[in-house]
């Protein structure tokens, strides 16, 4: 409402001292899956190298749910590998791409997979439940969240706790990218009662109570189920001509050509976005910046996963992953999530990710890519409906604020410092539309 130097409590208003510390605007996490974050929380954690022995000693008696696996952990996984670790409960376990889960021998006749006819359409076009050469499910399920929901019993979600462990950690609003969404899923978040502003992408049509608004339509794109151009311009002209931005999922050079195509035939509109932008190869930035559309990308993805990435992405992508510096500097609209829970729902972790670009083993991924500490932390404090542009402590602004427990210059030298910080958070206390939601003084 005011910003000035001098000003006075009115009645009934709390004070806050920084002592000369910083007040900046509130992160934005503008790429997470709440819905699965809050189950992860409730899952074993197969993403170490002893992370399979986790399965052998689960607690309970029931299904087992866990997240996290990589085949750079112990190679490819599926019914078999599976069945020789717990040969008599029902296991799933989802791959850290999303894309993916694989279940035991137990688990798939649970929910009926084998009953399943190889040409029935489980999951809107996307393969569904792989099988072998005999016919025979191989235990590993792509892009068939919705079919397992409805014949896996549900996890509890802790839905609340997220949004307290975020809003420690600054963070005041969320959109969340979960392509298909329903009334159920709507109430469900605005029951967890958070204390930051939702944005639901794929929510348009829905009834939404106040405090939570729609964001683009999402599609999430495959290499192996590629939709033709057509296919996708004309989704894309479908949802314009609603006045409905979009938000693809891009992680391949192939998805973000096709995609970038696409835009271009249908003609971009404001608020269009690319998510991941997991590669994005320079002859492609001019027309980017043309389209005017808003790349969302993963920084902490370079700090998570860089070193397999080392491994196993082509080489010539790999100067071109998950770029941030030479996009902005071409012009482009950038702005950033966390991607949580397959990334660390961290931003400030994130944010150090793009200044740096180091992996855990210390190399660097695109050095040209970094940016300066006041850019990355931006990348992560704009508006919901408009990510590539910075909000500001002025009056008029959303009530969206931070305090820090060190000035503006000693933050931006932690954020440059190389030394690992990553369970420092410099947040004391966060303010999220008008409200103390988290006080650590």
């Amino acid at each position: 409402v005011e910003v000035g130097v001098g000003l006075r409590a009115g009645p009934g208003e709390d004070v806050i001292d920084a002592g000369g510390n910083a007040v900046v605007p509130g992160l934005h996490d503008h790429h997470v899956h709440l819905r699965a974050l809050a189950a992860a929380n409730a899952s074993i954690d197969v993403g170490s190298d002893d992370g399979l022995d986790a399965l052998r000693t689960a607690p309970g008696s029931g299904w087992v749910r866990a997240v996290g696996y990589h085949e750079s952990i112990a190679g490819p996984l599926d019914r078999h590998r599976l069945d020789e670790l717990v040969p008599d409960r029902p296991v799933r376990v989802q791959h850290r791409s999303g894309a993916l889960w694989v279940l035991n021998s137990t688990a798939l006749d649970a929910v009926g997979a084998a009953d399943q006819a190889p040409d029935d359409d489980i999951n809107a076009g996307d393969p569904g439940v792989e099988r072998d050469e005999r016919g025979v499910p191989t235990g590993r399920l792509w892009r068939a969240d919705r079919w397992l929901a409805d014949r896996v019993p549900p996890t509890d979600l802790d839905l609340a706790a997220v949004g307290r462990a975020a809003a420690e950690r600054g963070v005041t609003g969320f959109t969340d990218a979960d392509p298909d969404r329903t009334a159920a899923d709507v109430a469900l978040l605005h029951a967890a009662g958070l204390p930051q502003a939702l944005t639901l992408m794929s929510a348009d049509g829905l009834d939404l109570p106040d405090g939570v608004t729609a964001g683009p339509r999402k599609r999430i794109l495959d290499d192996t189920t590629l939709p033709t151009l057509d296919e996708l311009a004309a989704w894309i002209a479908d949802a314009h001509h609603a006045g409905h931005p979009v938000a693809v999922h891009c992680v391949t050079r192939v998805q973000m050509v096709v995609t970038v195509t696409a835009l271009t035939e249908a003609a971009a509109l404001a608020g269009d976005r690319i998510e991941h932008g997991g590669v994005v190869p320079p002859e492609l930035h001019g027309e980017l910046r043309r389209l005017g559309v808003t790349v969302v990308t993963q920084p902490n993805f370079v700090a998570e996963r860089g070193d397999r990435y080392r491994v196993d992405v082509d080489p010539d992508d790999l100067p071109h992953l998950y770029p941030c510096g030479r996009l902005r500097a071409a012009g482009v609209r950038v702005a950033a999530g966390t991607d949580a829970p397959f990334g660390r729902p961290d931003p400030w972790a994130a944010v150090r990710a793009a200044v740096h670009r180091r992996t855990r083993d210390g190399h660097v991924l695109g050095p040209g890519e970094r940016v300066d500490p006041a850019t990355a932390l931006a990348l992560f404090q704009g508006f919901a409906d408009d990510p590539a542009t910075p909000r500001r402590v002025a009056p008029g602004q959303p009530a969206d604020l931070l305090v820090l427990d060190r000035p503006l210059a000693a933050l931006h030298r932690w954020l440059d410092d190389e030394r690992n910080h990553d369970d420092e958070n410099p947040v004391t206390v966060t303010i999220a539309r008008g409200e103390v939601c988290a006080d650590r003084r």
